[in-house]
C-alpha cells in the first residue's frame, strides 16, 4: 500500500509539473506572436492546443502566419507543431503540414510543399535559447509559382551544429538528393538536353558569425558571417561537374576576400548555359571561354579546368579573368 501511495503521489505532482510547464512553454509560444504583433509584424494562428501528456509536450499552433514589414518577408502555413520532452523542452522538434506552405516577399509568392518536413532545434538553457544545432529533413518536396513548379527534389537534409570551443561558430551540412531543376528553369539554361535531376548538389562548410545564434536572430537581427570555410561543394548533372573548396573573410560591411578553388568538367557547356541564362553577356562569355581555353590546354584537358575564385577589394576574378564587383554577403 505504502508503493501505492508513494506512485500516486508521484504521479499527482507529475502531473502538476507537466501541466505547469504545458503552461509555460504554451505561454512563451504565444507571448512571442504577441510580441512581434506589437512590433508591427503581422503574427497570427486561429488557435493553439497542447498533447503529449505525459512524456511529451505537443502544442499545435493552427494556421499561423508571420509578416515581417521591414524586410517585405512572410510565411504562412496550415500547422506547425511545437513537440519537444516533457523534462526539457530547449530540445524542440518543429513539425510542418504537409499541406502546402506560402513564402512571400513583397508581393512575390511561392510555394512550398513538403512531407515530413522536420526542423530539429537543440537550445542551450537560458533566456538567450541559444542555438546549439538544427537538422531540417524533408522527404519530396516541390516549390512553385504561379501554379509553375521552379524545382523540387526528393529529399533535403541541413545540419548546423555548433562548435564546442567557439560558440559563434557552426559546422553546416546540406545535402539534397535527385535535385530536379523546373522547366522554366531548364529552358533559361539552355538544358533540355540534360538529365531530369541531378547527380549531385550539396555542400560542408564551417561558418563564423559576429555572435551566436539565439532568439535575437528573430527578434532583433541575424547574425552575419565573418569567416566561411568550405570544406568540398559538389554539383554533378550529368556531364556538367563542379567540385570546390576554399574560404573567405567578411568584414562588416559583409564584402568577402579570399579564394576558392575550383574544378570544372564540360566547362564550356557550362559558360553556353550561363551565356543563355543572361548570367554572363555574349561578349563577357566570349573572353571567358578564351581565358579558360587557355587554362584547360595547360592541364592537358581541354574539357576540364583547375581555376581559383578570388576575391580581393570587392572584385571577384576567374583566375586572370575579372568577373564583376563582389557580392556582399549580409543575411537580412
Amino acid at each position: 500500500m505504502r508503493i501505492v501511495k508513494l506512485l500516486v503521489i508521484l504521479a499527482v505532482l507529475w502531473t502538476l509539473v507537466w501541466g505547469g510547464l504545458a503552461l509555460m512553454l504554451r505561454s512563451g509560444i504565444t507571448g512571442w506572436f504577441d510580441d512581434r504583433a506589437a512590433e508591427g509584424w503581422q503574427a497570427e494562428f486561429t488557435s493553439a492546443s497542447t498533447a503529449g501528456y505525459p512524456l511529451r509536450h505537443i502544442t499545435e499552433l493552427r494556421d499561423p502566419v508571420l509578416a515581417d514589414p521591414s524586410t517585405g518577408r512572410a510565411w504562412s502555413a496550415e500547422s506547425l507543431t511545437f513537440d519537444s520532452p516533457a523534462i526539457w523542452p530547449g530540445r524542440q522538434s518543429l513539425r510542418f503540414s504537409d499541406a502546402p506552405q506560402y513564402i512571400s516577399y513583397f508581393d512575390a509568392t511561392q510555394v512550398l510543399t513538403a512531407t515530413d518536413m522536420v526542423a530539429d532545434l537543440d537550445l542551450a538553457a537560458g533566456l538567450a535559447l541559444e542555438l546549439r544545432g538544427m537538422g531540417l529533413t524533408a522527404g519530396g518536396w516541390t516549390l512553385t509559382a504561379d501554379d509553375t513548379e521552379l524545382v523540387a527534389g526528393a529529399g533535403l537534409t541541413m545540419t548546423m551544429a555548433q562548435d564546442d570551443s567557439q560558440p559563434e561558430a557552426y559546422a553546416i551540412v546540406l545535402d539534397i538528393p535527385d535535385f530536379t531543376p523546373g522547366q522554366r528553369l531548364r529552358r533559361l539554361m539552355g538544358g533540355d538536353t540534360l538529365p531530369d535531376t541531378f547527380d549531385a548538389l550539396g555542400l560542408k562548410m564551417d561558418v563564423r558569425f559576429d555572435r551566436p545564434w539565439d532568439r535575437r536572430a528573430l527578434e532583433d537581427r541575424r547574425p552575419q558571417p565573418r569567416r566561411l570555410d568550405l570544406r568540398s561543394a559538389d554539383f554533378a548533372w550529368g556531364p556538367l561537374q563542379i567540385r570546390a573548396a576554399g574560404g573567405f573573410d567578411v568584414d562588416e560591411n559583409g564584402i568577402p576576400d579570399g579564394q576558392i578553388s575550383i574544378r570544372a568538367e564540360n566547362w564550356r557547356a557550362m559558360l553556353r548555359m550561363a551565356e543563355t541564362a543572361g548570367a554572363l553577356p555574349s561578349g563577357a562569355a566570349q573572353s571567358a571561354e578564351r581565358a579558360l581555353g587557355f587554362l584547360a590546354g595547360l592541364g592537358g584537358d581541354r574539357e576540364a579546368i583547375d581555376v581559383q575564385l578570388n576575391v580581393r577589394n570587392g572584385v571577384v576574378a576567374l583566375g586572370p579573368l575579372p568577373l564583376g564587383p563582389a557580392p556582399r554577403l549580409i543575411l537580412r
